[in-house]
């Protein structure tokens, strides 16, 4: 079989499996970066993945185009479909030896896959179709709110500030009372929701329905079952929805959105869910 003879969720896992080779391969060198400003920054793993993952959605998928995180735009002008490509998310993690990364693949509206390049022996790839998510084994992801760990982003900016701060969610007495928090800083974390190996997942921002860090693991948790709104209550992707809470299930939703509603200056810019 070729690869254009492959589903799109196939085309989705097989990009994302070839990014994390490329990173599990150069994982513990000595990099060259490229400065992003504001203290961001990739190495050269995070282009050489791009690249990986490019070759496998260029040979699959030759029409479409391609959003990368490092490459930008790329492909035919004006094609109907457009991949979004997050190459190594988790670089600052990556840069200091730390190996909680992901490879996002995503095919808006559909397909999309997260690889978790460090997962045992040969890493681990999470795939969708957009209506049904499944493991590396092929076994239907099936997300539970059983481990209370529930996954904070604390990475700045924080556009949703005064209205919403991740550290005040952390410290607030139902929070304390009835959850763990986990720092993961990469969106490996929306994966593991639709897995089960989260309770859920919360980060301020925008709208990150689009975007190239967060779209497959958005997918995911769809896909999954998941119930994934913004931190107004808004279903994500929709007009108005800013930032992300996906959560196991619907009480586990239900239970941290009350505590983001009642943050100092959130009941006033809330929707309700």
């Amino acid at each position: 079989m070729t690869l254009q003879e492959l589903s799109d969720a196939e085309v989705a896992a097989a990009a994302a499996r070839a990014g994390a080779e490329v990173v599990r391969g150069l994982y513990g060198r000595d990099l060259d970066r490229v400065d992003k400003g504001a203290g961001d920054f990739a190495t050269a793993a995070d282009l050489a993945a791009e690249r990986a993952v490019l070759g496998v959605l260029r040979a699959a998928r030759p029409d479409d185009a391609v959003l990368g995180e490092e490459g930008g735009e790329q492909g035919a002008g004006g094609a109907r479909r457009r991949w979004l490509v997050d190459p190594l998310c988790g670089t600052l993690n990556y840069a200091v030896g730390n190996k909680l990364v992901a490879v996002n693949v995503a095919l808006p509206g559909g397909a999309a896959a997260v690889a978790d390049p460090f997962a045992g022996e040969t890493g681990e790839v999470f795939r969708t179709d957009g209506t049904t998510a499944w493991d590396e084994d092929g076994v239907p992801l099936a997300p539970t709110a059983a481990t209370g760990l529930v996954d904070v982003n604390l990475d700045p900016p924080f556009p949703g500030a005064p209205g919403f701060r991740a550290v005040d969610l952390l410290a607030h007495p139902d929070f304390v009372a009835g959850f763990r928090p986990r720092v993961v800083s990469t969106t490996l974390a929306l994966a593991w929701v639709a897995a089960g190996k989260r309770a859920a997942y919360v980060t301020d921002g925008g709208d990150l329905s689009g975007s190239v860090h967060f779209a497959a693991g958005i997918a995911l948790c769809r896909a999954a079952g998941c119930v994934v709104t913004g931190l107004d209550g808004t279903p994500a992707g929709e007009p108005g929805a800013r930032g992300l809470l996906a959560a196991a299930d619907a009480a586990t939703h239900a239970r941290l959105m009350a505590m983001v509603r009642s943050l100092p200056g959130a009941l006033r810019e809330a929707r309700p869910s």
